[in-house]
């Protein structure tokens, strides 16, 4: 079993940066592929980077790419998705998932079996 907790969510300006951290627990998570989603007002959960366990496959989201970047450290059983450039649109609650699958470009998230409860990112003026 993999217990995860999302953190470093928030309010900030458009343009602004944040720094969200996915902390797991349990299971084995130097295997894990490891993926960050988001799910705005009323809207479905949608998919924005994803990294494998090796840290060698990464897949960002039209939306993401260019803007967020993914990363983890698997000494401390931790991803990292760095979002910078931020638009009200990004506005929405992060989640972070874990998945014995290998990494893959615009996952499902019926994809990942294990979720954390999430974290509220806020962007606005």
């Amino acid at each position: 079993q993999v217990q995860l907790v999302e953190s470093g969510g928030g309010w900030v300006q458009p343009g602004g940066s944040l720094k969200l951290t996915c902390a797991a627990s349990g299971g084995t998570f130097s295997t894990l592929t490891i993926g960050w989603f988001r799910q705005g007002p009323g809207k479905e959960r949608e998919f924005v980077a994803t990294i494998d366990w090796q840290d060698r496959t990464i897949f960002y989201s039209d939306a993401a790419k260019g803007r967020f970047f993914i990363s983890r450290d698997n000494g401390k059983k931790m991803v990292y998705l760095q979002m910078n450039s931020l638009k009200p649109n990004d506005t929405g609650v992060y989640y972070c998932g874990a998945s014995s699958g290998e990494a893959i470009m615009k996952p499902p998230p019926g994809r990942y079996r294990y979720w954390g409860q999430g974290t509220q990112v806020v962007v606005s003026s």
